[in-house]
């Protein structure tokens, strides 16, 4: 069977999405699948080895990938132009699929859903949709779609592609709830949660190469690790504000390991509020994540109030794996403060609340008890729930079983 898999976002680039379509392409074609990724050239600071390529063609792990240039504009206007010309790429390639192959087309954008609907219209395989984030709800609960008519016309799409599309693939319950609230139907979607590699991310000593190096060994540390976004950078921003608060406590460490177009931003909202306690580290090595995680105490999982209903981060399942206790920063009805506190492996507190930020990471500080029970908890949910070997057989026996 041959499986092309629609991903904007690829290795070399960092992040869930890239990590994630990697494993999936990795996995498939190890279990005899002829597998392609459809995907773009990396984004700064991954870009330089791609200058001036329009066009690229590489060999991964068992599977091919091919690419093609998008442009790097931050600016709202400029990433809907990226997706656009992805998603025209998309449609091209249809060219090359036959109608008993598969396409794996991961969401956002949404835009690629055309390539779905196209896809069947013209019995050019057989469409799985993997809905990541629920759009356009969280453009319009963000404020980045305001227009009535704009948003009228979004969830006019959002409903025409669900209509067209063949098989719907969410990561939880929350998203399929959404999607049949919106009249979709039930026996169309489907639930596979995100996986994460339980034999790479694993529970390490704290005492280990990353945190001598950065002398984090003797800190309680706090710690956010990934990109910082337009979507984070709120909940980022409040998280220093609490720090603000613990800045008496000297043994109080917040640390911000990561990169993205708003890293700047957040770095000159700490320098306002002179934060002391505050340290910024560049993303890490890959392969150096099991121990940048162990050696954090709590690690973060930040939504702004807007999203936490209608977003999980791959993070999440990443931190469970590590056996490390969890903060989400989430709505009280959000799908994160379910998962966390339904595994018991760590707390919630909500995003805008820094005063409750700050309680929760002393009470975690005080009790060493609650935080090795929590630990343990995110371990085995990780292994039991989300281990990569499970749910990516489910994953490929769902794709032998589609008609």
């Amino acid at each position: 069977m041959k499986i092309f898999i629609h991903t904007m976002y690829y290795l070399p680039e960092f992040g869930s999405a890239p990590i994630l379509m990697n494993a999936l392409a990795t996995a498939l074609a190890a279990r005899g699948h002829t597998v392609e990724v459809v995907t773009t050239v990396p984004r700064p600071p991954h870009h330089r080895p791609y200058r001036w390529k329009l066009f690229v063609k590489e060999q991964g792990e068992g599977f091919s990938v091919r690419r093609i240039r998008t442009n790097f504009t931050v600016h709202h206007i400029g990433r809907l132009l990226a997706w656009s010309i992805y998603t025209l790429f998309t449609m091209v390639n249809l060219l090359r699929v036959g109608r008993d192959d598969i396409l794996f087309l991961r969401l956002p954008p949404l835009q690629l859903g055309v390539t779905g609907a196209l896809a069947r219209f013209l019995k050019k395989g057989k469409v799985i949709l993997n809905v990541q984030d629920i759009h356009p709800d969280l453009s319009i609960e963000s404020g980045l779609l305001r227009n009535p008519t704009a948003i009228r016309w979004a969830l006019r799409f959002e409903k025409w592609i669900y209509d067209r599309s063949g098989t719907i693939l969410v990561i939880s319950e929350g998203f399929k709830r959404n999607l049949v609230d919106k009249g979709v139907a039930a026996d169309k979607v489907s639930v596979i949660p995100n996986w994460v590699d339980t034999d790479f991310l694993k529970p390490l000593p704290k005492d280990n190469a990353v945190s001598r190096k950065y002398g984090l060994v003797d800190r309680f540390v706090v710690m956010y690790s990934g990109t910082i976004s337009i979507s984070s950078i709120a909940t980022l921003q409040r998280i220093l504000e609490s720090a603000k608060k613990m800045e008496s406590d000297s043994r109080v460490l917040f640390v911000i390991v990561g990169e993205g177009f708003k890293k700047e931003d957040l770095r000159r909202h700490a320098e306002r509020l002179q934060l002391s306690n505050v340290r910024f580290f560049p993303f890490q090595p890959y392969e150096d994540l099991p121990a940048l995680l162990a050696s954090a105490d709590v690690l973060l999982v930040p939504l702004d109030k807007e999203k936490s209903l209608l977003s999980v981060p791959s993070k999440l399942y990443n931190f469970m794996a590590a056996g490390r206790p969890i903060m989400g920063l989430a709505h009280s009805s959000s799908e994160v403060k379910a998962l966390i506190e339904g595994a018991g492996c760590g707390v919630c507190v909500p995003p805008e609340d820094t005063e409750a930020m700050k309680n929760a990471v002393k009470r975690l500080m005080d009790s060493e008890k609650d935080r090795k029970d929590m630990a343990a908890h995110s371990r085995r949910t990780a292994l039991e729930e989300y281990g990569r070997k499970a749910v990516l057989s489910n994953l490929d026996r769902m794709i032998r079983d589609l008609k």
